[in-house]
């Protein structure tokens, strides 16, 4: 590589780290916060570095709220609502990419239609839906839509990188007296690992970290989620700001688990699944 061609990557990389470093202030804030004694949180100059660090924060917070409680809601919720959407949105991507049946195209566009209509205009009609059937106050509403394929957002990736996957493989294996379900079983998941993590990634993020519809389904609080349960920490008068990041962290662990655990497969996950079309 050439002088200049170093020179360009170092400068990138030089970017890249600058970025990075200003995305994780907040993290570093929260962090920081959540490790400060009561009533040294907004002291000026800020303190990056707490002295002395609370660790006792930790401990503590688990008495002032539910914490566990809403610990094992919100991971219930997630998991099954992304276990789902995982599931019905690469059945529906796989008929979308690989069945051909009469009408594809037109109900494929009516599907990604649905990506222009904003989540809070379906809001209303979906409570009185909800409620019609006697759902509210339950954990129903937060992952039985995940049976609708997930979004369409899901469906349209998984359809894309099946496309990807050659259609010879659906002819030899009904050649050898494959059906369609043991195809989608046995060789296009096998091979879809990477959008399957994509799609566990953002969906486990966007279930985790959803405060509006169990704020508007929830109201017992025995079955708060974690989002919610946060905002009953914070007080009228007072709010005990080192106790709330340290919930708010706590909070954060699984979404940042699971990325990393799945980031060897996202990248990959989401360029192949722009890649074609037919």
């Amino acid at each position: 590589m050439s002088a200049r061609g170093r020179l360009g990557r170092g400068v990138l990389h030089a970017l890249l780290i600058a970025m990075s470093a200003l995305f994780a202030i907040p993290l570093l804030w929260m962090v920081s916060t959540s490790l400060k004694l009561t009533g040294r949180e907004m002291v000026y100059p800020p303190e990056l570095i707490p002295d002395p660090v609370a660790w006792e924060n930790y401990a503590t917070v688990f008495t002032f709220v539910p914490l566990g409680l809403y610990y094992r809601t919100s991971v219930i919720i997630a998991v099954v609502a992304t276990a789902l959407g995982v599931l019905t949105a690469s059945l529906a991507g796989y008929g979308f990419a690989h069945l051909r049946f009469r009408g594809r195209g037109f109900l494929f566009g009516a599907c990604l239609s649905s990506l222009m209509l904003p989540g809070i205009v379906t809001l209303i009609p979906e409570f009185i839906v909800f409620r019609y059937l006697d759902w509210t106050n339950s954990n129903l509403p937060l992952w039985v839509p995940a049976w609708c394929g997930g979004g369409a957002f899901f469906i349209f990736l998984c359809r894309q990188f099946f496309l990807t996957l050659p259609y010879e493989l659906d002819e030899a294996a009904k050649v050898d007296g494959a059906s369609p379900p043991t195809i989608y079983l046995r060789i296009i998941l096998p091979l879809s690992v990477p959008v399957l993590v994509s799609i566990v990634i953002f969906s486990f993020n966007w279930v985790w970290s959803d405060f509006l519809h169990p704020l508007i389904y929830l109201n017992d609080r025995d079955k708060l989620t974690l989002a919610v349960g946060l905002n009953s920490m914070i007080g009228m008068y007072a709010t005990a700001w080192n106790l709330l990041m340290a919930c708010a962290f706590i909070s954060s662990i699984p979404v940042i688990v699971v990325f990393f655990a799945g980031q060897k497969y996202f990248v990959r996950g989401v360029v192949l699944s722009g890649l074609a079309g037919r």
